[in-house]
């Protein structure tokens, strides 16, 4: 059983315009609603790879039982915690070839809430395989609340796929409980460094340092290139197949995921790399985000080319 952990999830509304008038009515007729958030597009794509997923976090009022229904629907296990607080929206509306986010922050959560929580985490963490971390916190918890996670989850011999970025990123790698795997971007690299890494050797001289000596897997995507992954002290450079992308969002969620899964099939090192970047590969030719074909999980494998660059 595969754990994902999505604290701040979402109903995701996605409305299709011609085009947008400003200060005036928009009708709408092409209109979505989904489960979102990163940990829950992770949670997507490892069901559809047919493991065995549990989604937790916190939901809350109407939205918040929208999103359990769904859930529930696809055969997902339901280990959220319950809070006062109303779930968020989050609204993309897509018009004139570009897409215009409206995201809501989302609701605070309590001291008692995010206790129980914990409590909540410390039973599930002793029951899986493995658990993947998505996505930022929501209001009222502290910077370190990513790091008890990791801290508690080790404790209990649970490895912690990571990713998120900037402060929060930051923050819990540089705590003394470190996690299993983190998946930052060139971008992330670049906020975590403090400069700006691009290119090969940039990345490389990176990967190499000794902030990321304890992590024993890091994995660096760089768009439709690829990704440069380092486990232990062996770094590798990746190359994917050149695809006609319908839709890229989500395609570091489908990378989690299909590392989680890898994980729990127990991959060597090449097979693991391949079938995880290939989610992504495979998420971006999807219309919906957070959602591959497995049918083409072969073909996408076979066309990636992993190649030991140190160590």
């Amino acid at each position: 059983m595969i754990l994902t952990i999505t604290l701040n999830p979402s109903v995701d509304i996605s409305y299709k315009l011609d085009e947008l008038a400003l200060d005036t009515v928009n009708r709408v007729s092409d209109v979505s609603k989904t489960a979102g958030g990163k940990g829950l597009n992770v949670t997507r794509v490892i069901q559809q790879l047919g493991e065995d997923v549990a989604a937790s976090g916190f939901l809350g009022g109407s939205l918040g039982d929208f999103i359990r229904a769904e859930i529930a629907g696809k055969g997902i296990q339901d280990d959220f915690v319950s809070i006062a607080g109303e779930t968020r929206n989050c609204i993309a509306v897509i018009h004139d070839g570009q897409q215009t986010e409206i995201l809501e922050s989302g609701p605070e959560i309590s001291a008692d809430e995010a206790g129980e929580f914990l409590k909540h985490f410390t039973d599930v963490v002793q029951k899986v395989d493995l658990v993947t971390i998505s996505g930022s916190l929501p209001k009222g918890l502290e910077p370190d609340f990513y790091g008890q996670l990791v801290e508690t989850a080790n404790q209990h011999g649970t490895r912690v796929l990571l990713d998120t970025k900037g402060e929060l990123l930051s923050h819990t790698i540089a705590g003394e409980e470190k996690p299993f795997l983190i998946k930052p971007n060139e971008e992330e690299l670049a906020d975590l460094w403090g400069e700006t890494v691009t290119g090969e050797t940039a990345i490389m001289s990176a990967l190499e340092s000794q902030r990321f000596s304890d992590i024993p897997w890091v994995v660096v995507t760089t768009g439709a290139a690829g990704a440069y992954v380092k486990h232990d002290a062996v770094i590798y450079k990746v190359s994917a197949p050149k695809v006609d992308a319908v839709n890229p969002v989500g395609s570091g969620d489908a990378v989690i995921a299909g590392f989680a899964a890898g994980l729990s099939r127990g991959l060597t090192d090449t097979e693991l790399i391949k079938f995880g970047l290939a989610m992504g590969v495979l998420n971006a030719m999807e219309a919906r985000t957070g959602s591959i074909n497995p049918e083409n999980i072969s073909w996408c494998v076979d066309q990636i080319h992993v190649e030991t660059m140190g160590g």
